[in-house]
This record gives C-alpha cells, sequence and structure tokens, in this order.
C-alpha cells in the first residue's frame, strides 16, 4: 500500500480507503472480515457518516481490535431521526448524534471531524459563522477531534472551503464524469444525466484542486466510480466502462488528492479495490478507455496520464503540465508550485519540440506548444 500526505494535517493516509457507505447491507461476520482485510493490506482511513446507530456499533465493532491504526472521518451533522437518516443544523440534535458516534465507535476520538455534506453557499457561510462551527471547534480544542473538515459536492462550496483556513481537508466526489459538470447547489443536477457536462474538467473544479495544492488542504474522494455508473458501459455517461482500478487512478491523478474512499458491498469489492496497488500501468489506464469514448471526451486537455512518456529530453510531461495548470489558474505563480517545478530534472525549457509525445497522446494535447507556453510562464 502506499500512503499520501493528507495535506498539512501531518497524517499519511493509505491511497485506497474504506467507504463504509453499504455495510449495513453486512452481517458481523462478513463486515469484520472486510475490516480486517482492508487493515491487512495497509488501508487505514475509513469514513463513517451513517446515521443508523446499528450500522455505527457494527463498525466500530469491526475496527475495535485495530482501532489504534484508524484514521476515523466522523461527521457532525448527520443524525438518525424516527428511524431514519436526517442531516441537519439543529445543535439540539447534532451534539446528542455526535456523541452517539464517538460512543457505538467505542472511542473517546476521531481524527477527522467532517462537517457533513454542505451543498449550498448559503448555508456554508451560516455554519462557519454560527454555532455550528462553534460546536466543531470546541471539539477540536478540547482533542476531541484532530482536524476540521468538510464534505461536498458542489465546487463552489468546496472552494470557499479551500480558501477558508479553518478547513484542513475536504471530502469531495471525484470521477472523470463528475468532472466535466459545473457547480450547482442541487444534487439531483450533480448526479444526473450529465445533460450539462462540458468538455474536459469543469473550470470550476479546476480552481477548487488547483487552491487545494496550493493551500495545503488535502483530499479525500468519495464516489469514485459514480455510484456505479461508471462500471457499467450501459449507465456510463461515455459509453463504456472503466475498470474500478481506472477510477482510482483517475482520482489519484487530480491535484491534492490523498486517498480514494469506494464504497464496498462485500470483501471481492474490496479486493478489487486494492488490486490498484498491484495493477500495471495499462490496468490504470483510464486515459486510453476516456479518448476512444463514443461521448464526452477528454480532447485537448491534459489529464495527466503519462502516456506521452517518454521524453528524449527526460521530462515528465505530465508532472510538468499539471504544475503549469496549477500557476496558470492564479495570478502569480504560487511559490510552492515555483519549488516543485523547479526541482524537477528538466523542466519545459528542455523540450527540443520533436513532438515525438504528440503522437502518443490520447487525447491530442499540443505538447510542445504547451511546454513552450509552460517555460515562459515560469521563466526556465
Amino acid at each position: 500500500m502506499e500512503y499520501r500526505e493528507l495535506g498539512k494535517t501531518g497524517l499519511r493516509v493509505s491511497e485506497v480507503g474504506f467507504g463504509a457507505e453499504w455495510i449495513g447491507e453486512m452481517d458481523e461476520a462478513a463486515l469484520r472480515a472486510m475490516a480486517k482485510r482492508a487493515h491487512d493490506e495497509g488501508v487505514n482511513i475509513v469514513d463513517c457518516w451513517m446515521a443508523d446507530p446499528a450500522v455505527r456499533s457494527a463498525l466500530g465493532k469491526a475496527i475495535a481490535p485495530e482501532r489504534d491504526d484508524w484514521i476515523i472521518q466522523g461527521h457532525f451533522g448527520s443524525t438518525w431521526q424516527d428511524g431514519q437518516y436526517v442531516r441537519t443544523r439543529d445543535m439540539a440534535k447534532v451534539v446528542p448524534a455526535f456523541e452517539d458516534l464517538l460512543a457505538r465507535l467505542g472511542t473517546d476520538h476521531i481524527e477527522l471531524g467532517m462537517i457533513h455534506f454542505v451543498d449550498e453557499v448559503d448555508e456554508y457561510r451560516a455554519i462557519m459563522t454560527g454555532e455550528f462551527y462553534a460546536y466543531v471547534k470546541q471539539q477540536l480544542d478540547a482533542g476531541v477531534i484532530g482536524h476540521v473538515g468538510l464534505s461536498t459536492h458542489n465546487p463552489d462550496v468546496a472552494q470557499l472551503a479551500a480558501e477558508d483556513g479553518r478547513i484542513e481537508m475536504i471530502m469531495f466526489s471525484i470521477n472523470p464524469a463528475f468532472d466535466m459538470m459545473p457547480p450547482s447547489e442541487d444534487i439531483n443536477t450533480l448526479f444526473g444525466d450529465f445533460a450539462d457536462a462540458g468538455l474536459g474538467v469543469d473550470p470550476s473544479r479546476e480552481r477548487f484542486y488547483a487552491t487545494c495544492e496550493r493551500n495545503g488542504v488535502g483530499i479525500t474522494v468519495m464516489k469514485p466510480y459514480a455510484g456505479g455508473r461508471l462500471l457499467d458501459g450501459n449507465a456510463s455517461p461515455f459509453g463504456v466502462a472503466l475498470t474500478p482500478a481506472q477510477c482510482i487512478h483517475y482520482c489519484l491523478t487530480r491535484p491534492a488528492v490523498a486517498s480514494v474512499l469506494a464504497g464496498y458491498r462485500s470483501v471481492e469489492q474490496l479486493e478489487e479495490a486494492l488490486a490498484y496497488e498491484t495493477a500495471t500501468p495499462e490496468e490504470r489506464d483510464y486515459a486510453s478507455v476516456l479518448a476512444g469514448a463514443p461521448a464526452h471526451a477528454y480532447y485537448g486537455q491534459c489529464t495527466y496520464c503519462g502516456h506521452c512518456a517518454p521524453c528524449v529530453a527526460g521530462i515528465n510531461i505530465a508532472l510538468v503540465n499539471k504544475y503549469a495548470d496549477l500557476a496558470a489558474m492564479q495570478d502569480e505563480v504560487p511559490e510552492g508550485v515555483r519549488g516543485h517545478y523547479a526541482a524537477l530534472e528538466a523542466t519545459a525549457s528542455d523540450c527540443t519540440g520533436c513532438q515525438d509525445c504528440e503522437a502518443r497522446c490520447p487525447f491530442g494535447v499540443p505538447v510542445a506548444q504547451k511546454m513552450q507556453q509552460t517555460a515562459e510562464l515560469f521563466g526556465f
């Protein structure tokens, strides 16, 4: 298992995480087997947004033998009312629900305290200026949570959180289909028929990724398979199916992403995600599939897939393009990005203009031209 820094939290999280969304469908033995298998393979981060008391208790019991090895994402504002899940900002409900979460997970602290499911800009602002955030901050100061996070599907809300300074990490829905969608406060639009999808990554999402990278805000990923739609050629908006490894690799090539937390209904589905760590470059290759898809191609946009390699001048073209894109999103080149770019063994100015790489690019990116523009952007 490979591990990544989660922003500036100081936490190192496994690339493949444990999204526990579907564990309510499992019996105790199956859930314990899944948690143990994940732990034994090096998975160390689990998300628990679920409000059902029985599900919380079952997860707590399943991870109890290795609790100290787990980084838990637990949510403020996910409650169980009259036998069903309710997202709320009512502190009379939020406080006992969070206390219940700790009790049922069998712990007195969690590493990541998540402000749960904020998709409206006005709601975000109200949360951060009111009693909701005040309670979260109280738990942070008391050591009950280690770091403050937020979960959202809306890139406009995610952007505000990434700029805020009080939010240290964000759980965001990422996959190649969602990345083409413009911002919306209506989750049904974001997860709908993709009629509003553009070509390539929507600018608001590019801006969010760049801000997280610049500000050291870590990202954990939810919905990497788009609810399973990307794994089914008939349901996929691209008209072709991707594999779990390809979806995970797409997510992990986004700036600031540290861990991908898919939901698993069985140990077999967990194994499919774990197989990413030993997958070959060909098995991880999402770019060839997307480039050949009948719908919503990423033509002309670098997706950092690495097909352009090898470069005769030794340039890591995908990485140079990522730094260039991160820098281009700002009025001035961020010093952190400049530092990473300068540390490369070969930079854009080393490009010979041979264009050999362009023949290998699935998306028709004019690489030589982009290298010239990047050298001008950074000054070398």
